[in-house]
């Protein structure tokens, strides 16, 4: 899942793309300012300019020739290039799905040194959280086999260092198990699931809403998984679903009556369910 932070740079490159090359032809029309007759980037081009006409021509569809110049300028220290191939082969986006690949480029751009509150800080965060996904499972007929030890690692970097809320919820499952090399802790899954919640995260807050339920807060437990199946993405939704019926099911009239207007309350002034 792209960060609020990606979107933002994304929408920023649209804007700068569009500025410098205008139209779909206008990005075309640049072909012979970039490639040479045998379709390679030119030498000495620059990197954030090749970059710049990647945004352009694969917003255009041509997303042969943004490969190519995403992977020029990924050669040459644009993070953001090295992000969007990483995404392009995580996602078989113009490319051959090709998951190795991908992990290949997301290490690459959690080894650069980025600070937390840099521009690029989104980039690291995000290559934190799919390497992460990843070593959970690992992937087939590739050398990444599964370690949830360094996926633990991986996301506690972005949970902690750049708080992204898709690795506090990977978190917060973690300590919820037991897995990763952490020990059970339903305290402590409960921090990360509330950090990630008040950024909006849905599943953190069914997760959490579920906890609060399984604790006797059952009016609170089930206002808040309503709340995120409502919010939740297409994804998500059919477990989020089955555990709010479930929830339901063991509640009284009185407290899902409740439980109803409290969610509506919470959707509309964003309550995550604090105590």
């Amino acid at each position: 899942m792209l960060t609020s932070d990606v979107v933002r740079t994304t929408i920023l490159l649209a804007i700068v793309a569009a500025t410098t090359f205008g139209t779909a032809g206008g990005a075309m029309a640049f072909d012979d300012k970039v490639f040479d007759d045998n379709g390679a980037v030119k030498a000495q081009s620059s990197p954030w300019a090749v970059f710049q006409f990647g945004f352009s021509a694969y917003k255009s569809g041509h997303k042969d020739q943004a490969v190519e110049a995403y992977r020029y300028a990924a050669e040459n220290g644009q993070i953001g290039a090295s992000w969007k191939l990483a995404r392009m082969y995580a996602e078989g986006d113009g490319v051959d799905r090709n998951d190795f690949e991908a992990f290949k480029f997301f290490s690459e751009i959690v080894e650069q040194d980025v600070e937390p509150g840099s521009p690029e800080e989104s980039y690291v965060s995000d290559a934190l959280v799919a390497l992460g996904n990843y070593l959970q499972k690992g992937i087939p007929g590739s050398p990444i086999k599964a370690n949830k030890v360094a996926a633990q690692e991986y996301f506690m970097r972005a949970a902690a260092n750049y708080r992204n809320p898709n690795a506090q919820f990977e978190m917060g499952k973690m300590f919820l198990k037991g897995e990763g090399g952490v020990k059970a802790s339903v305290r402590q899954a409960g921090r990360w699931f509330q950090l990630a919640a008040e950024k909006g995260h849905a599943g953190a807050q069914a997760t959490l809403g579920n906890l609060l339920f399984q604790s006797g807060k059952v009016v609170r437990g089930l206002a808040m998984m309503t709340a995120a199946l409502q919010r939740a993405a297409p994804a998500d939704q059919p477990w989020i679903r089955g555990m709010q019926e479930e929830a339901f099911a063991l509640s009284g009239e009185s407290d899902r009556r409740t439980a109803i207007a409290l969610a509506e309350d919470i959707l509309t002034k964003g309550d995550t369910g604090q105590q």
